[in-house]
């Protein structure tokens, strides 16, 4: 039987809770007409739903399976065991701190086959929808149910607030994440180069109850795919390296075949357009993590990857694509990947904290993730043998929130890289909300640069506010543990006074 966690590989920030794949298949409703009507539905159907919100809040695996047992028609089940949904359901109890009803949403089009109830979440005030589809409407026993982020009602509207607010709100949140053990990590805000907010929650070590602090150095997940696209435009700039030069110029065939590695530019690699996907693949999940240090130890999990579609046709985040982008790097310039990233971006922004740590080696204030585990009577197990023992190109590496406030203040003010470089950067190539190794976004308060990283145990978030000047990087030893406090702090700033 197919096992949730055999599905989830790297999670992405930011939004969305985890979807149930398979055996939900959502459809997309943003940017669909819809209504909410506040009033609890009636009959069978409002029974149904108050027993399943009841349940959802209750965070009780068999009140949970009594649930299923009594109103499911063998169709949630068919796929997934009973354990991974009760997995499911908890893991979005944990995630929204509870959930409380707050209307029934019809789309136009229709979705005539589904009931949407939209509920808002505890932690973070978030809106959410359990999406329901019945066999019919009279017993409504249920075939799906999943559970997704939705956009708020259309009658609500964020109140503008200011500074002095924004800074007492992100610490409210986070004192009470902090406290029901949603949250360990660090937070902190500026705009520009002066410092609003900073202060760690909870623990780096469980096992030896040692605290987190402002050095404490947390993984960054995929967030190393900036400073690998910094340091390829820095060879550009340098002539080095040219934005369409075919990969074949610089990867041998005991990588790729060249048939591939001719169709592929640099430029295809940094905008995640080049057809490659992950190397986070079945060979590295039965591998011992010993395996994989230097670029060189990635060759197997790389040589079998095919194309998934033309190069340039289509984006596609590929890790495997961002860790070629080292192997150029060491090419093009014979020095050491990791060595490079030290010397070129590290000291310049002055990030005395930051490399590519070895997890069998003795670090300094270093952050051990965690994920929840019902299995340990604590609640939760580490991910040291779960993640790569040594970080690369594509993700992986260390770093605190006071370094990557330097090094978003050595970007913006162009020490890493020119404002020609910044620029293409920061476009989003492949209209796709991803620029060269950064994630864009736009709103309220102009264009905001950054990255995200997340695998189990770990998560962190980066975004730069490039026209009002406010940098907020949140860093989180919890699974998802940043993402929903980062997209909070977001969505105030966005409100910000004039």
């Amino acid at each position: 039987m197919l096992k949730l966690k055999d599905v989830i590989t790297e999670l992405k920030v930011i939004t969305t809770l985890l979807l149930f794949p398979l055996v939900c298949n959502a459809q997309q409703t943003n940017n669909i007409d819809f209504t909410d009507t506040t009033s609890f539905p009636d009959g069978k159907l409002g029974q149904v739903v108050e027993e399943l919100i009841d349940v959802f809040n209750a965070n009780n695996a068999d009140r949970i399976g009594q649930f299923v047992s009594k109103h499911d028609s063998k169709e949630i089940l068919k796929k997934f065991s009973l354990e991974d949904f009760q997995g499911y359901l908890l893991d979005n109890v944990r995630k929204t701190g509870g959930v409380n009803f707050h209307s029934t949403r019809t789309y136009t089009p229709s979705l005539s086959d589904k009931t949407v109830i939209i509920v808002k979440g505890n932690n973070f005030d978030f809106w959410y929808a359990f999406s329901l589809s019945f066999t019919n409407k009279t017993d409504y026993v249920l075939d799906r149910l999943w559970f997704s982020s939705v956009d708020a009602p259309s009658d609500i509207l964020e109140p503008t607030i200011s500074e002095t607010e924004l800074i007492e709100k992100t610490s409210a949140l986070l004192g009470r994440l902090s406290k029901n053990d949603f949250f360990s990590g660090a937070v902190l805000v500026a705009k520009k180069d002066k410092v609003l907010f900073e202060k760690a929650y909870g623990e780096a070590s469980k096992r030896f109850h040692a605290a987190n602090t402002l050095n404490t150095k947390f993984n960054l997940g995929s967030m190393n795919k900036m400073f690998t696209a910094i340091a390829i435009m820095q060879l550009v700039e340098k002539n080095k390296i040219a934005l369409d030069d075919v990969v074949s110029n610089y990867i041998d065939q005991d990588w790729l075949p060249k048939e591939i590695t001719d169709k592929i530019t640099v430029h295809h690699l940094l905008s995640h357009t080049s057809g490659l996907g992950s190397y986070f693949n079945k060979t590295y999940r039965n591998s011992s993590r010993e395996l994989f240090r230097s670029l060189d130890d990635f060759k197997p999990l790389v040589k079998d990857n095919t194309l998934v579609f033309p190069p340039g046709e289509k984006y596609k985040y590929s890790n495997t694509g961002m860790l070629l982008l080292g192997v150029i790097i060491e090419k093009s310039t014979g020095q050491d990947y990791f060595e490079y990233i030290r010397e070129n971006i590290y000291k310049p922004a002055k990030m005395i904290n930051s490399d590519a740590f070895e997890m069998d080696q003795p670090v300094e204030n270093l952050a051990i993730g965690y994920i929840p585990s019902s299995k340990n009577p604590l609640g939760w197990e580490n991910n040291i043998y779960k993640h790569v023992i040594k970080g690369g190109p594509a993700g992986g590496g260390f770093s605190t929130v006071k370094d990557l406030h330097l090094f978003a203040l050595a970007l913006k003010n162009e020490k890493l890289v020119s404002k020609s470089s910044l620029e293409l950067l920061w476009t989003d190539h492949a209209k796709a909300g991803y620029g060269y190794g950064f994630t864009l976004k736009s709103g309220n308060t102009g264009k905001v640069v950054g990255h995200g990283g997340g695998f189990p145990g770990l998560n962190s978030q980066l975004d730069i506010f490039l026209d009002n000047g406010y940098i907020v990087t949140v860093m989180s030893n919890y699974d998802r543990g940043a993402g929903p406090v980062a997209k909070k702090i977001y969505d105030w700033i966005e409100n910000l006074q004039n």
